[in-house]
């Protein structure tokens, strides 16, 4: 938003006879649990008041509404545990909205506005509680079931499959704008015989809904059946790319494909061009030698499915992309992840396009809920290569798999999160990780245990594993039990 706009809205807002639902007037800073606080009441009541964006402006008095600045300057206070207070206060919102801090001057006088985006797929909460604005104070959602209800409802309203992204299509020209026959083959469905039949079907599951004597197209039935994306200007720039580089960094691209149909194509399309441009290894198995991709395709199926279905369509400007290097593979999609980092394997699963999720499962275009990333990751250790790593900043999640490595080549990084990953994948099966499990799972002799049993303590000291010891074995640490900390 350019500083004039901003200007103009804050003016309008200080005209107010009182401080509405959306918007908060303070001069000065006050403590950061309060701003945390109001970050996640002004971003859902914004919500509820049809809002883009909730305001906290400092440097307006609350009472007079007077222009009176503020010596507030939130790039140098702290959180708690003197920590940067943006920072403190971005790891501590869920979902991890993309608040700014903006600085104006209006009359002279300095103004500091957190501009906060209105909730989108479920309520901003601060801490694990879900605020809301009551008068002119922060409250609990909880205590008012009436207005969380509401809360839900309009998030609801707002889910992007939900929403249209092409009207006033006729009947004629729907097998125009997506393909049809595509999905009934992937519903598993004969087509409908009549043109009507089809077209109840398609409403039935949402990928177009009836508008008086015509249609329109949902962005669900877009993103995933479109036969052209970009003819639809707000979903356009999702369209999926594939990047090859020659070289380690990002400096000398050698290809480059986009993908301008709905997913369901594209994923198809898309494996494909990764099985040509991949590098294969040779392994031999059960005496007969083949060629393989040098990842696994079940893995990287699973994580580009995930970086599709599990993407923030509301950030604008920026797609799924899948980048090629010499010795490793990057799939990144917008949006921050809804849960830790490292909960990704064994945990409940949490979509913000439940609707786009559920239908790529029906479809069989990924696994059921949360087995996705835990079969990923089994097919790796399959292969015996690095532990993928998963990273995540402010608007944005990778997952990056490795070339294989032998284990000197590997640094205690390395090492440290193939053992977390495979404590984690042990309990998923209801087993225990065990020094012999580790060796096997590295590579490691027998004859090198000492080797497994360096890696295991490092792990330990990191508080990513934890010794079982309920059961009376021997617990010496040749064969002690391992579990994952969250146990």
């Amino acid at each position: 938003m350019k500083p004039d706009t901003l200007e103009e809205i804050v003016l309008n807002l200080a005209k107010s006879e009182s401080e509405g639902t959306f918007y908060e007037f303070k001069v000065d800073y006050h403590e950061p649990e309060k701003i945390g606080e109001y970050i996640s009441a002004l971003s859902n009541s914004a919500l509820l008041a049809d809002e883009q964006y909730g305001y906290l402006i400092y440097g307006i008095q609350d009472k007079t509404h007077e222009i009176v600045g503020t010596k507030f300057n939130p790039k140098t206070e702290k959180g708690k545990g003197n920590e940067d207070l943006e920072p403190w206060l971005r790891r501590l919102l869920t979902p991890r909205i993309g608040f700014e801090i903006i600085d104006l001057q209006i009359n002279g006088k300095k103004i500091v506005v957190f501009q906060i985006p209105a909730a989108k797929y479920q309520p901003t909460s601060f801490k694990s509680t879900r605020y809301v604005r009551i008068n002119s104070y922060n409250k609990p959602i909880d205590e008012y079931p009436d207005l969380e209800k509401k809360l839900w409802k309009e998030l609801d309203k707002r889910r992007f499959e939900s929403e249209i992204a092409f009207e006033n299509i006729s009947k004629e020209e729907i097998d125009d704008h997506i393909f049809t026959d595509e999905i009934f083959k992937y519903l598993k469905e004969k087509v409908p015989d009549t043109s009507d039949g089809k077209i109840s079907r398609l409403i039935e599951e949402g990928f177009i809904v009836r508008t008086g004597k015509t249609f329109s197209l949902t962005n669900l039935g877009a993103i995933l059946f479109a036969k052209k994306l970009d003819r639809y200007p707000h979903i356009s720039r999702k369209k999926l790319r594939i990047i090859s580089y020659n070289s380690p960094d990002r400096i000398y691209a050698k290809d480059e494909w986009e993908f301008n149909e709905g997913y369901a194509v594209t994923l198809v399309k898309a494996m494909e061009r990764l099985k040509n441009e991949l590098p294969s290894n040779e392994i031999i198995k059960d005496v007969i030698r083949k060629e393989v991709m040098m990842y696994p395709e079940i893995a990287i199926r699973e994580f580009l499915a995930n970086a599709l279905i599990h993407q923030d369509f509301w950030i604008s400007g920026t797609s799924p992309v899948v980048e090629i290097f010499p010795k490793r593979m990057e799939i990144t999609n917008p949006g921050c992840l809804l849960v830790s980092l490292d909960r990704l394997i064994n945990c409940t699963p949490r979509s913000r396009n439940e609707t786009l999720a559920r239908m790529m499962r029906r479809m069989g275009f990924c696994e059921e809920r949360g087995s996705g990333i835990d079969r990923a990751i089994n097919e790796i250790e399959l292969y015996q290569l690095p532990a993928p790593e998963f990273k995540e900043d402010e608007d944005s999640f990778h997952v990056i798999m490795y070339s294989y490595r032998s284990l000197g080549e590997m640094d205690m990084n390395d090492k440290i999160r193939a053992c977390y990953q495979h404590c984690c994948l042990c309990y998923v099966k209801k087993e225990y990780m065990t020094n012999t499990s580790l060796r096997n799972r590295l590579g490691i002799d027998d004859k090198n245990y000492p080797i497994a049993s360096k890696i295991l303590k490092k792990t330990l000291e990191k508080n990513l594993i934890k010794i079982y010891n309920n059961d009376g074995s021997n617990n010496s640490a040749k064969y002690r039990k391992y579990i994952p900390y969250w146990d």
